[in-house]
């Protein structure tokens, strides 16, 4: 098995040294390049032509966000954020999700504990080598995405569902932040279901990312508290390390009992609360990610007569969590990305907003 050929940039020599030894413990993985900055990586990724990329943000003549821009316009190549655990880091970490990196690792507090994540580090290095990174939108194109003059326009005013209201819950998992914009952005404002939200993120990076996605949407997006309740138009983000469930009175609650596959929050923990409630007023959409996280969920949202969208293979960024449904036989449509909005719409039986 051929090696994972990796680039590490960082404006840290300790860091760089640190991150390199830590990566070439595992056999599988060849650090090829060191990098002081965006500079410096763009020369290395033409020299080098690196698998993997892991990223520092903050770097003197070319930082991080404007190398993974010019990256993935350029060389689209998987990249794996090294990220503060700080509220600025959040932003920036959401950020560069959205430019097209494909994972992050959260960094310790003191650069000296970076053995800490290890395990962790090398293990999503693996993961983003076989993860398939599109280009960069154009400017033309990345506006064809957001929300149209029309839907944009949409006052943003809730109403609290009632029992004959749909409900719409999106799952997702490696590359969801960049595919959540795709589609959200997409969706009109006075979409006559609620929404929530599942990606796989840990504490401190959810709220970023909701900051995020309602910056881009027409609906009004948010991380979700207890007792929050259902409302159109707003879509809620399930916080990091909680599972985000549905009750019958129709309200929020967030329980952080044991992961379920290996996550917290689970889409499968929030699909079978919603399946038992809404049954065939429920629509499941799965995206991008690692894993079969969501399947158990469709199958109770298909056996309560609801409906489940799967996201195709030609646009995942890891083609796992909707391969998993589909394969089960569960999905009702398989929908490339940009089309995605489009089919939650026609569900509706609704017109598309046009772009």
């Amino acid at each position: 098995m051929a090696n994972i050929r990796v680039l590490v940039v960082d404006d840290s020599a300790f860091m760089r040294v640190m991150v390199s030894k830590l990566l070439s413990q595992d056999p599988a993985l060849e650090v090829v390049g060191l990098a002081r900055n965006g500079e410096e990586a763009l020369a290395q990724v033409q020299a080098l032509h690196p698998d993997v990329i892991t990223l520092d943000v903050e770097m003197p003549k070319m930082g991080g966000l404007e190398f993974l821009s010019r990256l993935m316009a350029w060389q689209p190549t998987p990249v794996v954020m090294l990220s503060s655990l700080t509220q600025v880091g959040a932003e920036i970490t959401v950020e560069a999700l959205e430019l097209g990196a494909v994972d992050f690792v959260p960094k310790p507090d003191q650069a000296m504990a970076i053995h800490q994540v290890a395990d962790e580090l090398i293990t999503k290095v693996k993961r983003a080598s076989k993860a398939k990174v599109a280009p960069l939108l154009s400017s033309r194109e990345s506006r064809r995405s957001q929300p149209s003059s029309d839907s944009a326009r949409f006052a943003r005013t809730t109403k609290q569902t009632a029992s004959w209201d749909r409900v719409l819950v999106i799952g997702a998992s490696t590359g969801g932040p960049r595919a959540l914009r795709n589609v959200l952005s997409a969706l009109p404002g006075d979409l006559p279901m609620a929404v929530m939200i599942v990606q796989h993120m840990p504490p401190g990076f959810t709220r970023s990312l909701a900051n995020h996605l309602d910056q881009c949407s027409a609906l009004q997006v948010r991380e979700a508290v207890m007792g929050d309740r259902l409302e159109r138009g707003v879509a809620l983000v399930a916080p990091g390390g909680y599972h985000m469930i549905l009750d019958r009175d129709g309200s929020i609650r967030l329980d952080q009992g044991p992961t379920v596959n290996g996550v917290r929050p689970s889409v499968d923990v929030t699909l079978l609360s919603t399946a038992t409630i809404y049954g065939d007023r429920a629509i499941a959409v799965v995206l991008t990610g690692m894993g079969h996280d969501g399947t158990d969920g469709a199958r109770a949202i298909k056996r309560s007569r609801g409906v489940v969208l799967a996201e195709h293979e030609s646009t995942c960024v890891v083609y796992g969590m909707p391969r998993s449904v589909i394969e089960a036989g569960l999905a009702d449509e398989v929908v490339p990305l940009d089309q995605m909005a489009e089919a939650i719409i026609r569900c509706l039986n609704l017109t598309p907003a046009k772009a």
